[in-house]
């Protein structure tokens, strides 16, 4: 690498050098024949004030740059550095806009030379990274990063991590660097030219590499098959003494404690499968639940020579599992296991249709940078499922034309050879362990073609959400914005989108039939199904509106939908689901003839007419799908609940029409457990004050007698928790929203205070968690703390949480996923606030239809119902602050009806004894700074 590279970072007054901002902090790295051979940096005077919150991101204030030189100053030695050479930057606009600006002002002509991009870069070259931040990038290269925000440190990382880049790109086979070139072009930095000087200095057979495969100009990670399940006899002994569970868990664990809750459990799955009786067990935090249900999951396996099933419902525990969970239980045993992770067809990518998009051309940025990131993801992936990807929501697009689905053209047999989804499927018949999610898991229950392997014996972790999968498995949903997406893929003639696409190759090949109606004909088929979408969605959208109460100020609001509702909104509503319903079926018979038609001349069509066919086909399934829904939600009458989620400021973009039913017990019970030998649950929240018969009722299993075992966890909560109630907060239904939030904040920002952030906040109401946020922010009292909020904050749960740890006083307020599946051990997290009993709204057309169907039979839909689902959740929020037996911390609830209810009790009553307190804020503090 003979080149010259300067590496720029710059920290600046703000973002906008033409509105005056300026740069206070400049830094260079030179690399020259790969090696750093320079560095340089200064502090630079703006002649402005810096703004409070740069100086807060940067350590850099007014008194630092009072002496150092204005840019000018330094102007000859950086056009001197830059001279010749590449500008490398993380984000290389930002900081070429502000060099730019600076350059000229002080008398020299700007840069006008090569620039490279080290985020554009990162994205092609580790498509599956979490971040592309100069901090995550650098953790997860383990590069030292010691201050993030100064130009220097910025530079120098920078620097580290573009020779690191490069080195990539070198070890890269050669077919894929030629597959990257051509796509260079519509990048925004200049890699296209690095690109082909390194092409020129390679000679293509000296780039041979064992590891990939070379087909079809794609380079493939090979993957070595995993030897199966073997089906010669061996004794696979159970270890049923506690010693002989003792001696395995040693031989695989460095540190091991001996868990008796886990031996137990292990114990109870043995027993079901054995027994064939559907088993539920509750197993607190602690317990070490999934090697609890593997060990013995494995070994009956192994005896029956038949797979069993692990069903979970995050992505996150599946992963866990297979990459940390079963390597573990394999050092244990003497004996190999196979364990694989199945998901569902359109995870999987296909080949071929990759390969096909590779001749398009016209590509926009977003798809540009999606094919360059696959093509490297295609060297190293061995399962070919997009959640590896950190795609954009552009690439996210893109991957919908190439994912893994039915096709109208039989794949060729070469293809298929390397058909991931098949293979995955392959793996799956010969496996001990096959690991799903709860939607494929019921997939097979509605038999649109198994995607599991037969099967008899089932775990389901995380069974606390298998009665929700199933609602929304079995529900339905019509949003607009889908909808038009549709309808914007195939376009109008003119639009020169798949329409146009499709009516160029019919040109080739006229119909010799009977006549098809011509293009405009068609096109105005496409105008008038455009059309009436529009009108079903402003009708869906005047319903809501016409009924909306919004008493309590919330933007999202939703509106149930009645048979019952005889108004002549909802009989125009109908009529127009009618008619869209016959334009659909009309627009997919005519385009469908077409299809067929081409289809029927196949022999004569390039690979690249092929493809467009291929891409009009998925277009009718999922016409085929919309009509499908809007004849379920409006013209099948159905004992669903039906409801509108709409937007007050936004209505038709973010409007959405749903239908669920009320229960799934009856079909879970009749299609699921009853064509099973044993299914065993596990969560950590299954009781409502020591019983499973809330549960029990919800899934279907209430009047089959399974085995229900209750597994305390192993902590001492009595010493690791103390939980209070503030007594100085009015009762949260006795005031009005604002009222209530004004009093919770002036709370929290005490507390926060004390505890020095390392504070989760759980609202049960995103209104509310903004109202809050806003106000403290407003406050300016916790300026130097960090909030992060889910919905204002940018980034997924798992994001924002590993940024919460990252900063020492950091406080993170989260809504309904935060209240499960978040992990933070150790002081990072050492106070909980739960802001209200989370019940869910009676206003919720899921919630009103439930309790309708208990009071009609007689029941009573609170106690029936409300309080245990809301005790469930709340088990779940607690659960967030102790997960290892070290850990201390305070749980702070500010909804008082835990204690001047009779009710509850009920939710005191279903969490591990604590040491429970009332007090003051003031006492509160005291209480904090002696406890922690």
């Amino acid at each position: 690498m003979s080149n010259k590279f300067v590496v720029i970072d710059l920290e600046t007054t703000g973002n906008l050098p033409k509105k005056g901002d300026k740069i206070i902090q400049f830094a260079a790295v030179v690399i020259e024949d790969g090696q750093i051979t320079e560095k340089f940096s200064s502090l630079i005077n703006p002649q402005k004030s810096i703004p409070i919150f740069i100086e807060e991101l940067t350590g850099i204030n007014d008194e630092m740059v009072k002496n150092a030189p204005v840019f000018s100053e330094i102007a000859a030695k950086v056009f001197s550095l830059l001279d010749g050479a590449y500008f490398v930057a993380h984000n290389v606009l930002f900081d070429l806009s502000f060099l730019q600006e600076e350059l000229i002002q002080a008398g020299f002509e700007g840069f006008y030379g090569s620039v490279l991009d080290t985020v554009e870069m990162s994205r092609i070259l580790y498509p599956t990274a979490d971040g592309y931040k100069l901090t995550d990038l650098a953790e997860m290269l383990n590069l030292k990063h010691d201050r993030p925000h100064q130009a220097d440190s910025d530079a120098e990382v920078t620097a580290e991590i573009f020779l690191l880049l490069v080195r990539r790109l070198q070890q890269l086979p050669f077919i894929t660097l030629k597959r990257l070139f051509p796509l260079s072009g519509g990048l925004k930095s200049d890699l296209e030219q690095l690109l082909e000087e390194m092409i020129d200095n390679m000679d293509e057979k000296s780039v041979h590499n064992e590891d990939f495969e070379a087909f079809r100009d794609l380079a493939i990670k090979k993957v070595l098959p995993q030897p199966g399940t073997s089906s010669e006899f061996q004794a696979y002994h159970y270890p049923q003494a506690e010693e002989e569970k003792l001696r395995l868990m040693k031989s695989g664990l460095k540190s091991f404690e001996n868990r008796t809750g886990q031996f137990k459990m292990m114990d109870v799955v043995y027993k079901a499968f054995v027994s064939e009786r559907h088993t539920l067990i509750e197993a607190g935090t602690g317990v070490g639940k999934s090697l609890g249900y593997l060990l013995p999951a494995v070994f009956f396996a192994k005896q029956r020579n038949r797979p069993i099933i692990v069903s979970t419902h995050t992505t996150q525990l599946q992963e866990q599992i297979l990459r940390k969970e079963m390597p573990l239980l394999e050092k244990m045993i003497l004996f190999p296991v196979k364990a694989v992770l199945l998901k569902g067809r359109s995870h999987y990518i296909c080949l071929e249709k990759f390969h096909q998009s590779l001749l398009d051309e016209n590509d926009n940025y977003d798809t540009t940078l999606t094919k360059m990131q696959i093509l490297v993801w295609l060297t190293e992936t061995e399962t070919g499922d997009k959640d590896e990807l950190n795609l954009s929501s552009g690439g996210f697009l893109f991957w919908n034309k190439i994912k893994n689905e039915q096709t109208a053209f039989s794949k060729h047999p070469d293809w298929q050879e390397r058909d991931f989804y098949l293979r995955a499927k392959k793996e799956a018949k010969v496996s001990d362990i096959v690991i799903t999610n709860h939607s494929l898991l019921l997939s097979d229950i509605k038999g649109n073609g198994a995607v599991l392997p037969e099967y008899d014996f089932v775990v389901i972790d995380e069974g606390h959400h298998l009665e929700k999968a199933a609602v929304q498995f079995f529900g339905t949903s019509l949003d607009y914005l889908s909808a038009r997406m549709l309808a914007g893929q195939f376009g109008l003639y003119e639009q020169e989108q798949l329409f146009y696409e499709l009516e160029k190759i019919l040109a080739i090949y006229p119909f010799t039939k009977e006549p098809i109606i011509h293009t405009f004909e068609l096109n105005q088929m496409m105008i008038d199904f455009s059309y009436e979408m529009d009108e079903f969605f402003k009708l869906i959208a005047l319903f809501a509106k016409k009924r909306i109460n919004n008493k309590n100020g919330y933007y999202r609001t939703k509106i149930p939908f009645s048979k019952a509702d005889s108004s002549k909104e909802r009989m125009a509503l109908v009529h127009s689901a009618e008619r869209l319903s016959f334009l659909i079926k009309d627009l997919h018979a005519a385009i469908s003839k077409r299809v067929e038609w081409i289809i029927s001349q196949k022999d004569g069509l390039t690979r690249k007419q092929e493809g467009k066919i291929e891409e009009v086909h998925v277009f009718l399934m999922e016409l085929e799908e919309l009509r499908g829904r809007v004849i379920n939600s409006f013209l099948r009458d159905t004992n669903d609940v039906k409801w509108i989620e709409i937007d007050v400021r936004a209505p038709q973009n973010i409007t959405t029409f749903i239908a669920q039913p009320a229960s799934v017990a009856a079909a879970l019970e009749k299609y699921f457990f009853a064509s099973k030998k044993a299914a065993v649950i596990t969560s950590a929240t299954l009781t409502v004050n020591n019983t499973f018969d809330y549960y029990l009722k919800e899934i279907g299993l209430d009047s089959s007698n399974p085995e229900k075992v209750i597994i305390p966890s192993p902590f001492n909560y009595k010493e690791q928790v103390q939980l209070i109630i503030p007594d100085d907060l009015p009762e949260i239904n006795s005031v009005s929203l604002d009222e209530f939030v004004i009093a919770i904040t002036e709370h929290i920002i005490t507390i926060a205070e004390a505890t020095k952030g390392r504070m989760l906040l759980l609202f049960t109401a995103y209104d509310m968690l903004k109202k809050t946020y806003e106000l403290i922010k407003e406050s300016g009292f916790l300026d130097d703390y960090v909030l992060i909020a889910q919905g204002i904050t940018s980034g997924s749960r798992t994001r924002l949480t590993r940024n919460f740890q990252r900063y020492e006083k950091a406080i993170l307020l989260g809504t309904s996923s935060f209240w499960e599946g978040v992990d933070i051990p150790g002081e990072d997290l050492s106070c909980l606030c739960l802001v209200r009993l989370p019940f869910s709204s009676p206003d919720e057309p899921l919630t009103m239809a439930k309790c309708q169907i208990i009071e009609e039979s007689g029941g009573n839909a609170f106690f029936e119902y409300s309080l245990p689902e809301a005790v469930l959740r709340f088990k779940q929020g607690f659960g967030r602050l102790i997960r290892t037996e070290t850990d201390r911390g305070i749980v702070i609830v500010f909804d008082k009806r835990i204690i001047t209810t009779k009710y509850g009790k009920a939710f005191l009553n279903s969490i591990p004894p604590v040491t429970i307190k009332k007090e003051s804020a003031k006492e509160i503090v005291k209480i904090i700074q002696s406890w922690l």
